[in-house]
């Protein structure tokens, strides 16, 4: 029986070319742009065959560890969580995912890809990792490189060379950045391949690789993964350690050097969704070329995409547009230049608007909260608490809080009192009184919360007890 490949899934992306759908906060890979699952969740599904995968090992970071494990449970799946304490690009990302399943089998077969990318033909997927699981087990390091169905001058290309023998994998001529459109006409004449990004590789292959061009980095990086904790069931990698690692992509740290790379070529209906370009492209449109998701109407207009996510968003008479729309921030582009959002998200930074990372709902491991009104001594939030939900115990120096409960049943703590609310029962917390919220019910609690105070910023909160051990600033 022929060994199980281990799914490696990157999900530490920011995507900032979706904003404002797609921000540091709530990034890409965990919303649900194209149908009714996020990417990760599909990422997850597609290499869920138990006769062909072992179980997934997920990279991520401390601030998307709970929406990993929220959205795993949502399908159905589980997998092992790996926490990088800071980032470090996708090379020493899968050095260490190599390094720990190295440790339980030392020439495991690992399938790297990426959380944030879409496949339309999951059954052709697969068939490209039988394909190019007998390049891997003789030693290559295998990319996926996806057939070209149009110039595209968002992707880098790979240059296939001679077919390697008894195998369905090419020998690696070169790799090439991202082109110009002319260029991009070429390369396709000339038999080049996107560089999707994706790989498969004996972990005892890639780690000597890696060692060999990295050898600093290789040496801290196993010193990370040796002194790893698991704290609530995530695997956090020694933060010493791992920050010594030198910052650098896995195509430049090992795939641009190593004598080992081959390349399958695919064609699987593949995207990056690097922009609302490809969100439009994968979208479902009208005669008009118009796609659309959300409370959406739209008149005489062409070849756009819009979307909305609570507001009524009305186009008439409009050709090639971005339009997007959130609680907090709304996005108008030339469909042609939705690239360089990376720019407009800088531009934001530079100028302290909030909203270039943060989004208006924050997503908590309890459920979440929005900001629906705010004055110079007052705020008012929603608060959503999953069932089973439950807040620090937590008091604050400069605000007082009124909960007012408009579904479910809310289980409250203030100071050695705690009861029952339900429906349209309210309560009053008293500044600097130690307090807590939770939902003992089986239907989400939702509630309203109105603060007064001299200072309602979110670092004024004092933890006591918390479930998920976070920090105060978390």
């Amino acid at each position: 029986m022929a060994k199980l490949i281990h799914p490696v899934i990157l999900c530490g992306g920011a995507g900032t070319r979706l904003w404002p759908a797609s921000r540091d906060s709530l990034p890409k890979q965990f919303l649900k742009l194209i149908g009714p699952l996020s990417t990760l969740q599909e990422t997850v599904k597609r290499v869920s065959d138990p006769e062909i995968f072992a179980k997934p090992l997920i990279v991520t970071n401390r601030d998307y560890r709970f929406l990993v494990r929220e959205q795993l449970e949502e399908i159905g799946h589980d997998g092992k969580i790996v926490l990088e304490p800071v980032r470090r690009d996708s090379g020493p990302a899968i050095a260490a995912a190599s390094q720990l399943l190295s440790a339980e089998e030392p020439a495991a077969l690992a399938l790297v890809l990426a959380a944030d990318h879409v496949v339309s033909e999951p059954s052709k997927f697969i068939a490209a990792c039988l394909l190019a699981r007998a390049a891997a087990e003789k030693g290559r390091i295998v990319t996926f490189g996806c057939v070209p169905d149009h110039p595209a001058t968002g992707y880098g290309y790979i240059k296939p060379g001679k077919l390697i023998e008894n195998t369905d994998a090419n020998e690696v001529e070169k790799f090439v950045e991202k082109p110009d459109a002319k260029t991009a006409d070429r390369y396709i004449a000339e038999g080049y391949l996107w560089n999707s990004g994706n790989f498969l590789f004996r972990t005892d292959i890639f780690l000597a690789e890696y060692a060999a061009f990295e050898p600093s980095s290789a040496k801290t990086i196993l010193l990370a993964t040796e002194k790893a904790t698991t704290d609530l069931g995530f695997h956090l990698l020694d933060e010493k350690a791992f920050a010594a690692a030198a910052k650098n992509s896995v195509d430049y740290a090992v795939m641009e050097k190593t004598k080992r790379a081959a390349v399958v070529p695919a064609t699987y209906g593949w995207s990056d969704l690097g922009g609302w370009q490809a969100i439009w492209s994968h979208t479902p449109h009208d005669k008009a070329g118009v796609a659309t998701r959300g409370k959406v109407v739209v008149i005489d207009s062409k070849d756009s995409y819009v979307a909305s996510n609570n507001r009524l968003t009305a186009l008439v008479g409009v050709k090639d547009l971005v339009v997007v729309v959130e609680d907090d921030a709304v996005l108008i582009a030339d469909r042609s230049r939705a690239e360089d959002l990376r720019k407009l998200v800088e531009e934001l930074r530079s100028k302290g608007h909030p909203e270039a990372d943060i989004h208006a709902r924050v997503h908590r491991p309890w459920g979440n909260y929005q900001s629906l009104d705010q004055g110079e001594r007052f705020q008012v939030k929603r608060i959503v608490v999953k069932p089973g939900g439950r807040l620090s115990l937590q008091k604050h120096s400069h605000r007082a809080e009124h909960w007012i409960v408009v579904r479910g049943t809310a289980r409250v703590t203030i100071g050695d009192q705690t009861r029952d609310l339900h429906e349209n029962e309210s309560v009053y917390v008293p500044l600097g009184s130690r307090h807590r919220l939770e939902n003992p019910g089986k239907i989400s609690l939702e509630l309203i919360e109105v603060q007064t105070g001299s200072y309602l910023g979110e670092d004024d909160i004092i933890r006591i007890e918390d479930d998920y051990r976070r920090k105060n600033d978390e």
